[in-house]
């Protein structure tokens, strides 16, 4: 996500396609959205300053992997296994509470 202009969605979609058993759990899904609302433009800014303009085509690579994934995606909604659907705004958010282990 800092390296590229990714959101959290798309850059685990093209976790995915790597890892197609990259399952990450609802908590861990909730830190890279509340990292790309708070966070992710303070460490782009800082490589960028850091390290300057990334010469690699990490982006460019990226988003052809993006695009094969949701393509294939589309063309296997049916298939087994677990399925990525990229409609996690649909979930209703999570508060702080469900996650407490006092009764």
């Amino acid at each position: 996500m800092t390296i590229t202009d990714f959101g959290w969605e798309d850059a685990l979609s093209i976790v995915r396609a790597s890892r197609s058993c990259a399952n990450p759990n609802m908590g861990f899904q909730r830190q890279l959205q509340e990292f790309e609302k708070h966070d992710v433009d303070h460490f782009r800014q800082w490589l960028k300053e850091e390290y300057g303009e990334n010469s690699l085509q990490d982006e460019q690579e990226a988003k052809v992997l993006l695009s094969k994934y949701k393509e294939q995606a589309m063309m296997q909604p049916g298939a087994g296994g677990r399925q990525w659907n990229n409609n996690f705004s649909s979930l209703p958010s999570l508060s702080y509470n469900n996650y407490t282990t006092e009764t």
